[in-house]
């Protein structure tokens, strides 16, 4: 039966891959890569840079398919994602069952892990619901940016009897979360941290983590944020692209 591996390979840095996403590059045969145009060219070379330095005495070839555009004029941010998905279901489920053999291996590679915002495992859950191609699958974990951020910032991200909160900057936007005073923030474009009024909240920040362009800023938040969204939208510009997270720790609490 085909086989499919979905593999974290973390935040950027070729070091952070594990053993384990070694063992699972080393049996693959068929490597699906989403392009997401010449901007992210970065993201598909790193892939490729990955599969050329782990991979010993093993012939795999690489298909790269253009990664559907997600609309972003849709009614809502929900169903704009719900169609944004099916799409890509298509796309993979066209993919395993015309490009992999019977009895070969394919395998997506997931930035960061593929349990924290990715949409990878769902898509694959709907290719197995609509049960027009069988395959089995296997999900490695990778480093995500999180804890790479917590590792370059030498800091742990909880305190002692305190609970950490993960979201987005969508949801940042609308407030910190009540009763929770350490919050790592994922896909904030918009720089959601500029809607914090409280004086007492430092940031942790990091963009391209672990990478040769890493840029890394802590502080507190109200004489910090103008300087990282410049420093954001600059790098930004010159690059195409950027991913960064960071983390709001409310400096009060203990």
């Amino acid at each position: 039966m085909r086989k499919v591996f979905i593999i974290g390979i973390g935040a950027g840095n070729p070091d952070y891959i594990t053993v384990q996403a070694i063992n699972a590059l080393n049996e693959v045969d068929v490597f699906f890569v989403m392009d997401k145009g010449c901007e992210k060219g970065d993201l598909v070379r790193l892939r490729k840079e990955i599969c050329e330095r782990y991979i010993k005495n093993k012939s795999y070839r690489t298909i790269e398919v253009r990664d559907p555009e997600r609309d972003r004029t849709a009614s809502s941010y929900e169903s704009g994602v719900k169609a944004w998905h099916e799409q890509r279901a298509e796309v993979y489920e066209r993919l395993i069952g015309q490009e992999l053999g019977e009895e070969e291996c394919g395998a997506f590679l997931v930035w960061g892990d593929p349990s924290l915002y990715d949409s990878t495992l769902r898509i694959i859950d709907q290719i197995i619901a609509r049960g027009a191609v069988a395959f089995e699958y296997e999900v490695v974990p990778g480093i995500t940016s999180i804890q790479a951020l917590a590792a370059r910032h030498k800091i742990a991200l909880n305190r002692i009897g305190r609970s950490i909160h993960i979201t987005t900057g969508r949801k940042i936007s609308e407030g910190l979360p009540d009763n929770i005073d350490d919050v790592v923030v994922m896909l904030d474009a918009e720089c959601s941290f500029k809607t914090i009024s409280d004086p007492d909240i430092d940031i942790y920040w990091g963009a391209y983590i672990g990478t040769e362009d890493e840029i890394l800023m802590s502080g507190n938040l109200k004489g910090l944020m103008h300087d990282i969204e410049r420093i954001r939208t600059e790098a930004k510009a010159k690059k195409g692209w950027i991913m960064d997270t960071y983390l709001l720790r409310k400096t009060t609490a203990y």
